[in-house]
């Protein structure tokens, strides 16, 4: 059996954030409470749920509302239990009846871990009957399934709201910086011969196919830090979406039976993405094709396969050969902003009516796009910020991840892997964003001056953004939210790197600074 602290800490993460901090204040372990909160609140950042997000039904709702009753059950028994062992170890300290007080607190955790054990065997054992019946071997079952134990932080990242927002220039500063734009156009020279033969077969410019996979995994730098299988198994058995993520969860054991990809070692996003382009186990299914001729389709270790596989999808999602994404435009004075929006298409003639200009404030012109084609007007930070007229092509992006500031992403980055300036207009901010190596030179500024925030990796996690809320709450800086962005980065360069402890009023979170992904 495993020891009581490994219970603890398993019940606290079950339990979420509030009954984390409860029954890790009884114990009084600092160390152990900072870990349960990072697991709890799934270190604060929003993770990208491609497909989950969309995937909500009925059954879905119920069980929600009852794993929510289940879990307020479970919270109220440990808040007594913990207002039980207060009043006892002030009446107890130094008594021997303390041991016993302990031994009283810890055993209805235990009891709840091993609850939760119990039902994932269950599980497994109901997975394992429909696995066989949608063609996967014993053998396979065994092989993939042994020694699996659940991974409850999973569970809160199905659900964890974010800490802290990104606003879009942020976003989009990271994604589109000038080292990923450097890398990008080294691959398009690697795999150039590649990447035509593709455009030919599918249609889909070598430009566009090199950002998606710049984005999706920083060309094969970042496949996802969490063991895939289990992270599919546990939320096939808790949690909400249960339905859709055990058919993910078949399809993923589907392609490990046919041969496609190898169980072993393979690592994902926590619901289920994975490979150089971050496809779901069912897309892989459906989408993913041999690009290098050897008779599998691995996304995992072949280049070839993962990009011919992502020019597929982009040709399925009706993209439309020799035709723009879009491109940014200037809005005439007095322009009616209400008529914006991805879905509210006019023909291109109509736009052009309405006095749309090119960035330099000249009448607009599209070139190979015929006057009747549906465009819309994108204005991603109100009529104050950049503008933008998309077409049909930036929809089959779009339909890659829904989610603007992602398809957004994707399209600014394959114009300047063509060599395009980038933006003219400015973001609504006097704060711009960081790129990644600014991003670096602002956590070795951090860890100089004695805040322990893991590696300087350019991944803004939890704790580097409380790092950077303490430093400006020190230096009045206002707002005080904790957001990279070029203010506290010049202000940490200009003074001294003196070491000094963290402001007390900042909780500091346990591990790396990138412990939650934001973004890739």
């Amino acid at each position: 059996m495993k020891p009581v602290s490994t219970w603890r800490s398993h019940a606290f993460v079950k339990l979420g954030g509030k009954a984390a901090q409860d029954a890790a204040q009884v114990w009084g372990n600092g160390d152990e409470y900072a870990q349960s909160l990072a697991l709890a609140d799934g270190g604060g950042s929003a993770v990208r749920d491609r497909g989950a997000s969309a995937a909500g039904n009925m059954d879905d709702l119920v069980a929600t509302d009852q794993a929510r009753a289940r879990r307020n059950i479970r919270v109220k028994r440990l808040r007594a239990w913990a207002w039980r062992w207060t009043m006892a170890s002030a009446r107890m300290a130094g008594s021997p009846h303390r041991r016993l007080a302990w031994l009283l607190l810890a055993w209805p955790l235990a009891s709840l871990a091993q609850t939760d054990e119990a039902a994932f065997g269950q599980c497994l054992l109901t997975l394992r009957t429909q696995a066989i019946s949608a063609g996967v071997s014993p053998a396979t079952f065994a092989r993939v399934t042994a020694g699996l134990q659940p991974d409850p932080a999973v569970l809160q990242l199905l659900d964890a709201q974010p800490e802290f927002t990104t606003p879009i220039w942020d976003y989009l500063a990271v994604l589109v910086d000038e080292e990923r734009i450097a890398d990008g156009r080294k691959m398009l020279a690697d795999h150039g011969a590649l990447l035509d033969r593709l455009a030919v077969q599918y249609g889909i410019d070598p430009a566009t196919v090199v950002a998606v996979w710049g984005v999706e995994s920083d060309y094969g730098r970042v496949f996802g830090k969490r063991p895939l299988v289990q992270s599919l198994t546990t939320l096939s058995c808790a949690g909400r979406r249960q339905r859709f993520f055990r058919s993910e969860w078949l399809a993923l054991l589907k392609l490990i039976e046919r041969g496609d990809v190898r169980a072993e070692g393979l690592m994902g996003s926590w619901a289920g993405a994975f490979g150089h382009t971050q496809f779901m186990p069912s897309t892989y299914a459906r989408i993913a094709v041999d690009g290098d001729g050897d008779g599998r389709r691995d996304l995992v270790a072949s280049i070839p396969d993962a990009l011919a596989s992502t020019a597929h999808y982009l040709q399925r999602a009706g993209w439309r050969k020799g035709e723009p994404w879009g491109r940014e435009v200037r809005l005439p004075p007095g322009f009616d902003s209400s008529v914006s929006g991805r879905t509210a298409r006019r023909p291109l003639r109509t736009w052009l009516a309405r006095g749309l200009l090119d960035p330099a404030g000249q009448p607009l012109t599209v070139p190979g796009l015929a006057a009747d084609a549906p465009a819309a007007l994108l204005l991603p930070s109100g009529r104050s910020g950049p503008a933008f007229l998309v077409f049909r092509n930036y929809d089959a992006i779009y339909a890659y991840n829904a989610a603007e500031s992602y398809a957004l992403a994707i399209a600014l980055l394959s114009d300047r892997l063509r060599g395009g300036p980038g933006l003219v207009a400015s973001w609504p901010t006097d704060d711009p964003g960081l790129g990644r190596a600014q991003r670096r030179e602002l956590q070795r500024l951090l860890i100089a001056r004695g805040y322990a925030i893991g590696n300087a990796d350019g991944l803004i996690g939890t704790a580097t953004r409380h790092a950077i809320q303490a430093e400006q709450q020190r230096l009045g800086l206002h707002p005080a939210d904790g957001r990279a962005g070029q203010r506290i980065l010049e202000a940490l360069r200009a003074e001294p790197a003196l070491s000094r402890p963290p402001s007390p009023s900042v909780v500091p979170t346990q591990g790396s600074s990138s412990e939650a992904v934001p973004v890739r």
